[in-house]
């Protein structure tokens, strides 16, 4: 079975036997995927994340076709009706959707008509009509099989239909011609409920509307699903009905023979009430975990983008939730993030408390040594810039100030985890925290936000719920290891996300360092209670202890090569502590004599990257960003205007620009370049400043169409 097992995966990723053999060992044995991409690489010929992902998934999908083939094995044996024949086609059969029409001639369900037709002795009667042959006439030989139930001749034919139907609609070889049309020519269709026009006016573009469906966006497939699940749309998929009565006939009918019009009859009942609707509703599944898949792509890799953008990094923060009727919540935050005061200032109508603001403003920052500003950029988040800029103007060393995304701070605020940390501070208080925080590390903020609620996707709500989460969290630790994790700062909920942690173990590391202080090295972890020899392998190397007693705990070496270092230095004559950062000492070294089976040179160039810069942060460094002064309204705006902004979202369809005013700006795809690309992703990324003008407004609809191109200012 392993074979099996192995050579299907290698079928379905196409890559390597070996490599799969290796990577299914060490998943099996309870090792993560950071670790084994990291820390496994001569095992699986370095394998990246998305390759041993796609061997566990494959993985699963082939363990959940072996019980699905045990669970039918067992129901057929149950009716009586297991063969050695039926046992050889199903053990040879490897896929999901032929495996589910082998069994579908023996699934239970509810009473069909040919059922009764059965019931009423009239498969002999079918089989006579099917066969197309003898010379008895139709009419005598269905008048041999009336009898109670059936009381005519016209009625024993309408049986017999019944049950060629039947056998038609299970016939391996119609179906899968049937789907073969499916796949080149089917049609998706919708119209709008009459009785619902008002509540559909979103749905306009699809009242009438219809496309190929394998040429139909995911953005429009799931729109058009959800104005169907809202009870406003109904939605077809059709192919050609003659193409498909002709496919049926061409495999049944014998031409000019007696009985050729009652297989026919059949023929069209089969595809009106069993082949077209089980056909549509298969393609209506396969279409919309086409557009799923899709919709959870671009929302996957704009959350790693998100996730990955450049944190400002330890420096005291002041943080502001802008308002005007209720003020703005300003929050202290020490270079760790940690909470220090907060005050609610009123430089903004109805209060117009300007004079007291900026002396709290000043007073804040020189009390805390404040290096830089956070605020919200939402409601009055343009103001609030405004007023802090002027009130900072005097000072003569003024903090940075940075607009930040506001999106999830509310959820944050009203979340168990923002009670667990702040449970005495107002919601708003909490949002201020959590802004100043997504400025110093939106890694460590991030992950405590329910990713559907950052708004970086399409559809998200729509698309399967259980993917869409798997999905995110697989981003969100292939972020959070790859960057690394400062152990002795982090929250419990970042550590859950650390390779080997969880959530219980990384509440026991939060308790520990409560109880006992900051970790002084990697091995006092082996202290925290729960956390074992394998959670210890598997996470050691992705937790960072920043002015520690061993100098590589500060870097993504892992433990098991602190001795192989160490015999690296005292060939050099020198020590751990003075190779650590040493370029000239490291570029002496040749690398390629400490080879072996066990240590290639993929993990030696590791070692040597990370003994030349321990605890780099691979985001960067957060940069200021300026919107025009100009605009800060959507009536500011004209024809013809170039102005800054940051891409905020990615879809397939285009780039959500964020311009400094309520409302997102849209760059469709053809607007993005003067060369054709399919996805804005191939040249955009979350959070890059660009350069756009303005092509047209909708100030009914609050719409604005930006371009990138031929821009002239």
């Amino acid at each position: 079975m392993e074979r099996t097992i192995i050579s299907w995966i290698e079928k379905h990723t196409g890559l390597k036997n070996q490599s799969i053999r290796a990577t299914l060992q060490l998943l099996n044995s309870g090792a993560t995927i950071p670790f084994i991409a990291r820390y496994r690489k001569e095992l699986t010929h370095s394998l990246d994340e998305t390759e041993i992902r796609a061997i566990e998934k494959s993985q699963n999908e082939i363990k959940t076709l072996i019980q699905r083939k045990e669970s039918i094995q067992k129901s057929i044996e149950e009716q009586g009706k297991w063969t050695a024949e039926l046992a050889e086609k199903i053990n040879d059969c490897w896929d999901a959707q032929h495996l589910e029409d082998l069994y579908l001639p023996y699934k239970r369900k509810r009473k069909t008509k040919a059922d009764t037709a059965r019931s009423n002795g009239l498969e002999g009667l079918a089989k006579f009509i099917l066969s197309q042959q003898g010379g008895t006439s139709l009419e005598q030989r269905a008048a041999q099989y009336l009898n109670d139930n059936v009381v005519d001749v016209e009625s024993a034919l309408e049986g017999a239909r019944h049950i060629i139907a039947e056998w038609m609609n299970e016939d391996l070889q119609v179906r899968n011609r049937l789907r073969r049309r499916y796949e080149r020519s089917a049609v998706i269709s919708s119209k709008v409920i009459a009785s619902k026009k008002t509540e559909a006016q979103q749905y306009k573009d699809y009242w009438e509307f219809s496309e190929s469906l394998q040429r139909i966006p995911s953005h429009r497939l799931l729109a058009i699903r959800r104005g169907e699940s809202e009870g406003l749309l109904r939605v077809q998929i059709n192919i050609d009905t003659d193409e498909a009565l002709d496919i049926i006939e061409r495999k049944f009918v014998k031409k000019h023979h007696p009985t050729a019009e009652q297989i026919i009859e059949a023929g069209k009942d089969a595809w009106s009430r069993l082949l077209s609707p089980s056909l549509e509703n298969e393609f209506a599944k396969i279409s919309k975990s086409k557009a799923d898949l899709e919709a959870i792509e671009v929302f996957s890799n704009n959350l790693r983008q998100l996730l990955l953008e450049p944190p400002l990094g330890q420096r005291a923060t002041l943080a502001i939730d802008p308002g005007f009727r209720t003020g703005c919540k300003v929050a202290v935050l020490n270079k760790n993030g940690q909470f220090g005061e907060y005050q609610t200032i009123f430089p903004h109508p109805p209060q117009m408390q300007k004079a007291n603001a900026e002396k709290t403003i000043i007073t804040l920052i020189e009390r805390h040594g404040v290096e830089a500003i956070a605020i919200g950029n939402g409601t009055a988040g343009r103001e609030t810039e405004d007023f802090v800029n002027h009130a900072i103007a005097q000072l003569k060393h003024r903090p940075e100030v940075y607009l930040i995304s506001e999106a999830g701070a509310s959820i944050y605020s009203a979340s168990e985890i923002a009670r667990e940390e702040f449970p005495d501070l107002d919601l708003t208080v909490r949002g201020a925290i959590s802004i100043g925080r997504r400025l110093m590390d939106p890694l460590a903020e991030l992950v405590k936000i329910d990713a559907k609620s950052i708004g970086v996707g399409q559809y998200q709500h729509d698309v399967h719920q259980v993917a869409l989460r798997e999905a995110l969290d697989h981003q969100v630790i292939s972020c959070v290891n790859q960057v690394g994790i400062n152990v002795n700062t982090a929250s419990a909920p970042l550590l859950s996300y650390v390779s080997g942690i969880g959530p219980v173990l990384a509440k026991n590391i939060v308790a520990y360092r409560d109880e006992n202080g900051d970790f002084t090295n990697r091995k006092e972890l082996k202290k925290v209670k729960g956390l074992g020899a394998k959670a210890y392998e598997q996470a050691a190397g992705f937790l960072r202890i920043k002015n520690g007693s061993q100098p590589l705990d500060d870097s993504a070496i892992h433990p098991e090569r602190y001795d192989f270092i160490k015999q690296i230095a005292q060939s050099h004559q020198t020590s751990i502590d003075n190779i650590v950062g040493n370029e000239a000492i490291i570029q002496q070294i040749d690398w390629k004599k400490y080879q072996s089976p066990e240590l290639g040179m993929p993990t030696l160039k590791d070692i040597a990257q990370e003994l030349k810069k321990p605890g780099l942060d691979p985001r960067g460094k957060a940069e200021v960003f300026s919107f025009s002064q100009s605009i800060r309204q959507i009536n500011d705006l004209y024809e013809g205007l170039v102005l800054p902004g940051i891409v905020t979202n990615l879809t397939k369809f285009g780039a959500f620009v964020d311009i400094g005013i309520k409302e997102n700006g849209l760059v469709h795809v053809s607007q993005i370049t003067n060369r054709f690309i399919k996805d804005p992703a191939e040249v955009l990324h979350l959070g890059q400043k660009v350069e756009v003008g303005v092509q047209s407004i909708d100030l009914e609809r609050k719409r604005i169409q930006l371009t990138m191109k031929d821009l002239t200012k």
